[in-house]
């Protein structure tokens, strides 16, 4: 007995080390495996989506709705001009009501993207609330309130599961079931595992969650980097955030100086930099301006968004029924009908992109 204990010790302890490791998250990215990646890809231009027909991102996953063809049309608008990669929100909801669908109708989105040479960046979570719905539902959607900007817009998971831990587990069986299964999958630019968290009135009660999908991802380990957006000045926030992000990606939509200013400040940290939204007309974020900004930092760019739709984000933030029509649209490249709101910024994405090449 005594010769045996010995080598079942050392055998249970390797096991117990190795299994041990297997539970630990990744680490970071080193800065030379991510700027090694982010020189090896082309200078990331494109867009925040979402479909026309869809007023929430609920209505673009929901199998009452999801439209492969009028998705099909759009990327194809996007593919002219030139512009690769593209940001959109997931549903849990959707996920939840059933994952086998979920799943198969990502792999049919990301078929479409891949078809019109477009890389994706999906967002798992999104915080932001524009009406009065706080929790996503399932189903058939709201048709637009006019005058009200994205009056229905969807949170996901929705405020109620953020706060309450109890639901954590079913949140993380959805954080590691779709990135398991798209963790090798080249079709995926980066991983923005929290769009815009503690927005929408949740403030710092969005932090545990955050954390927690921070870990859930490291541990699932995927080829593609993690970021956290960097959306305000929240110190609290941006002290979880920027840590837990292989590439620093960031919102802004100021005017060129403050867009300039923003970049400087986040190049001390020494990764590379991706603006996910960005294009706010009536507050001087301007195509004109700012993409020659972009370009030349060599910092990617997402604006907001491709065709105009349901969520009517031509207006303006906090646009309401009754308040006086806008003189200039705040966000989005193309009216419904696919004619661009100005053909001039059509040219210079086209020739941007172009120029980024040589």
């Amino acid at each position: 007995m005594k010769k045996t204990l010995v080598p079942v010790a050392c055998l249970l302890f390797v096991l117990l080390s190795t299994y041990t490791k297997a539970q630990q998250p990744a680490e970071r990215w080193p800065e030379k495996k991510i700027w090694d990646w982010y020189n090896s890809q082309p200078w990331f231009c494109g867009f925040n989506y979402i479909p026309a027909y869809a007023i929430n991102y609920t209505a673009m996953w929901d199998k009452t709705t999801f439209d492969p063809v009028a998705i099909d049309k759009e990327l194809a608008l996007a593919q002219q001009s030139g512009m690769n990669v593209l940001r959109a929100v997931l549903q849990f909801a959707v996920y939840e009501d059933d994952p086998a669908y979920f799943l198969n109708t990502l792999d049919t989105f990301m078929a479409i993207c891949s078809r019109h040479k477009i890389k994706f960046m999906p967002a798992l979570f999104d915080d932001c609330v524009f009406g009065i719905e706080h929790d996503p539902k399932i189903g058939k959607q709201p048709e637009p309130l006019k005058g009200w900007y994205a009056w229905s817009w969807s949170p996901s998971p929705g405020h109620s599961m953020v706060v309450d831990e109890s639901t954590h587990p079913r949140i993380e069986k959805y954080v590691k079931a779709v990135m398991e299964r798209f963790k090798n999958d080249d079709r995926i630019m980066t991983w923005d595992l929290y769009n815009e968290p503690t927005n929408g009135g949740l403030g710092s009660a969005t932090f545990p969650l955050l954390k927690k999908v921070i870990v859930w991802a490291r541990q699932v380990n995927p080829i593609q980097p993690l970021t956290v957006g960097v959306f305000d000045r929240n110190k609290r926030l941006n002290d979880i955030a920027l840590p837990a992000s292989d590439i620093i990606s960031f919102h802004n939509y100021d005017d060129k100086e403050a867009l300039q200013k923003h970049i400087q400040e986040l190049k001390q940290y020494n990764r590379p930099l991706v603006c996910t939204e960005w294009l706010n007309r009536p507050r001087k974020s301007i195509v004109a301006t700012h993409l020659p900004v972009f370009k030349q930092e060599n910092v990617g760019c997402m604006l907001w968004g491709l065709v105009n739709g349901k969520t009517q984000t031509e207006l303006s933030w906090g646009h309401r029924p009754g308040d006086p029509e806008p003189t200039v649209w705040q966000h989005d490249l193309y009216r419904g009908d696919f004619t661009p709101y100005d053909p001039q910024e059509i040219e210079t994405i086209k020739k941007t992109i172009a120029e980024s090449k040589k």
